[in-house]
Formats: structure tokens, sequence, C-alpha cells
């Protein structure tokens, strides 16, 4: 999510032109597009294998964090080779991997298949208006990250608490939060890319990705407690 602002005030530092700003965010919406498809596979894969339910939720916890941090580490060390791309699909496929236990609950639900397309259709609701609001803003909103890079560690630290504290009502306050926040982030991103501060498709791909997994998986949640029916 790329807290850290670049500047061009330096005379021999080149702002990108608006060709080259609107090149990379096109190739992050086509990567941004294609990194759904491991994400899909690896959420089928871990529905029909129940890989991810068979770990103990601490195990998953460690699992998922070890994961998730170890493959963002490894797509800022390749987002400028030929190893990039394939790496960030990667790490998508394991995010949709890790995504499969809690849609396995949500697919166990007499209307679990109606609550995930809800899920579906709200996130690419959250997105499209995200990327609208991006190209009419004007106003630089670059000052937003560190305010939200908080609350991400905020959210981050009270999942964690609520891992132990296992509260609905904590949980359904969460969900919401972490929707309001992340879908800031999409339009922080996106912006980000317009004005010319992120140049890497693959860096600007990674941070939409992540906005837009967090927003899913909280809307997922949300719908889950509270208009989930069991079998």
């Amino acid at each position: 999510m790329n807290p850290n602002v670049q500047t061009y005030d330096a005379p021999y530092i080149a702002a990108p032109s608006e060709a080259q700003r609107n090149q990379v965010l096109r190739n992050t919406y086509w990567l941004l597009a294609l990194s759904m498809v491991p994400t899909v596979l690896g959420a089928w894969i871990g529905v029909e294998t129940g890989i991810a339910r068979a770990m103990s939720p601490g195990v998953g916890l460690i699992v998922f964090m070890a994961g998730a941090f170890g493959f963002m580490f490894a797509i800022e060390k390749t987002k400028n080779s030929a190893a990039g791309v394939p790496v960030l699909l990667a790490f998508t496929f394991f995010m949709g991997l890790m995504l499969s236990r809690m849609l396995g609950v949500v697919l166990g639900m007499s209307n679990g298949a109606s609550l995930v397309m809800t899920a579906f259709g709200g996130t690419g609701a959250v997105f499209l208006g995200m990327a609208s609001l991006s190209s009419v803003i004007k106003r630089d909103l670059s000052a937003m990250s560190k305010w939200l890079f908080i609350g991400a560690i905020v959210l981050l630290v009270a999942g964690i608490a609520n891992f132990f504290i296992q509260s609905s009502a904590l949980m359904m306050t969460l969900s919401v939060l972490a929707i309001g926040i992340f879908s800031a982030f999409i339009l922080h991103d996106l912006k980000r890319v317009k004005d010319g501060y992120e140049d890497n498709y693959i860096s600007a791909t990674l941070g939409v990705y992540l906005s837009l997994y967090n927003v899913f998986s909280a809307l997922l949640a949300l719908l889950g407690l509270g208009g989930g029916r069991d079998e």
C-alpha cells in the first residue's frame, strides 16, 4: 500500500508524462483482473480439499501471516524483474487458498452461495466507485496514507486480539471499519498512479489487490454473521 509518497521536486527527476501514467494504470487494471484467476483457483482448491480448514485456527493464522508477509517481501524485491508478475500471481493463489476457510463456512449455510455472490458484487461496486472517484478528484490524496496505514495497523492488532476473544460484535465492528478503510485505500492507491507517485504497476496491483481482498473478506464475514442461515 506504499505509504511513502514520491516527489519530483529535484530538477534532475522528471515526473512521468500523462501517457506513462495512463500506461501504468492500464497495466495495473489488467494485472489486477489476471490476479483474480489464481485467487479463484486457490479458493476452489481450498474448498474442495479442505486444506485450510484442516489446519487448526492457530496454525492457520501463523501460516497466513508468514505466507502473506513473505510473499509481499518477495514481490517488492522482484517487482522490477521478469519474476515480478509470476511471484504476484503465486501470492494471489496463496491468498485464495487461505480465503477458502471462510468461504467453506459461508458456503455451508443454506444461503451461502447467495451470500458469496452478494459479497462479490459489493466488492465490485466498491472498486468501480473508488476507480471512478480517483478519475474525477483533483486534489492530492497522498496525505491520507499515514492515517490509512494507522487504521490498517489498528485493524490488524484488533483482529488478532479478537482471534482469542472470539467476539461476534467486535468482529462485525471490525468488518464495517475494514470496508471503509480499505475502500479508501483503493481510492488512495489508484490516485497515486494517476498522479504519478506510483510508476510500478506490480506494486500498484499489489496495493489494490490487498484492499479488494480485505473488502471482500470483511463483507463476507459481515454477511455470514448477519444474514447466514444454517442448514
